[in-house]
């Protein structure tokens, strides 16, 4: 296996951003909802202006996982006023840790998830959270390996479905 490097990502980094949050999230949930949904969130979501908008959010950092000069995913954590629930100070939110299905298992996640490790460390968090979809056991397995735990729930809005997310936390 090649090495992957982990960098930070920054306003010339919004192309790539958008292509891999729309490959993935279409990997991984176009199974489970419906064609028009999908299209809609994806088209909503995932829009050059709304991404730059979030790297020029001076409360959230993206980092891009690379094997040589292919981007295969991304982390995104927000502190303070940038998270979507909490709001806690004293806490970081992963709200994205995407990697191309063709990555999974190969550990790029891991590596994604150690990075948000660090960043709650050199901000001394005392915990760091997350929302995950209930019927993505892949997701739920990965977050309670690495110690979280579930806390509450909220709805997610997926066009005209309302889904259940698993709020989890670590304390750090």
């Amino acid at each position: 296996m090649e090495e992957i490097t982990i960098s930070k990502a920054s306003i010339k980094d919004v192309t790539t951003l958008q292509v891999i949050g729309k490959q993935t999230f279409f990997e991984t949930f176009s199974a489970s909802n419906t064609k028009e949904d999908m299209e809609k969130y994806l088209t909503e979501n995932f829009t050059v202006e709304k991404i730059t908008r979030e790297v020029n959010n001076l409360n959230s950092q993206f980092f891009i996982a690379w094997q040589n000069d292919e981007a295969i995913g991304y982390l995104k954590v927000n502190e303070g006023n940038a998270q979507t629930e909490l709001q806690d100070n004293a806490s970081l939110e992963i709200e994205r840790i995407y990697v191309l299905t063709t990555y999974h298992g190969k550990k790029v996640g891991q590596l994604l998830y150690e990075k948000a490790l660090e960043v709650a460390g050199v901000q001394k968090k005392k915990s760091i959270w997350l929302g995950v979809w209930e019927e993505n056991p892949r997701a739920i397995k990965f977050y309670e390996k690495n110690g979280f735990t579930a806390f509450d729930t909220h709805i997610f809005k997926m066009g005209k479905d309302e889904q259940t997310d698993i709020l989890m936390r670590k304390t750090l």
